[in-house]
């Protein structure tokens, strides 16, 4: 593997992209200016995670504003979104860790672009 501007290698700057999620993502996109690999990374991450997170919080907030209304189906909801962030995060690490650039359906093409 490659060395990155910052001198790590590419397959651990790709993990790092992912390990907090999105504000790794961040963090990478803006440290890394000569790495395809891992401005590919970083940008898929923040391209997953962000949403996802969003869209846990949103769910989880109006399951426990809504408990007595119905609230357990957003509340599941939300333990759903977490679940699949969980499995993604986990598959994307190790993706990214074998040196693989592993495009996600949409987000992938769309980090891809962002990154040429």
């Amino acid at each position: 593997m490659a060395k990155t501007g910052m001198g790590l290698e590419e397959n651990i700057a790709g993990v790092l992209c992912y390990v907090l999620g999105w504000i790794t993502g961040i963090v990478f996109l803006v440290l890394e200016k000569e790495s395809k690999f891992v401005r590919f990374h970083a940008m898929q991450s923040i391209a997953t995670f962000l949403p996802l997170s969003v869209l846990g919080w949103i769910f989880g907030a109006i399951g426990a504003s809504f408990w007595w209304f119905g609230g357990f189906i957003f509340s599941a909801i939300s333990g759903l979104i977490w679940i699949i962030s969980l499995i993604l995060w986990l598959i994307l690490m190790f993706k990214a860790y074998s040196g693989e650039m592993y495009k996600l359906p949409i987000v992938g093409d769309f980090a891809e672009s962002y990154t040429k």
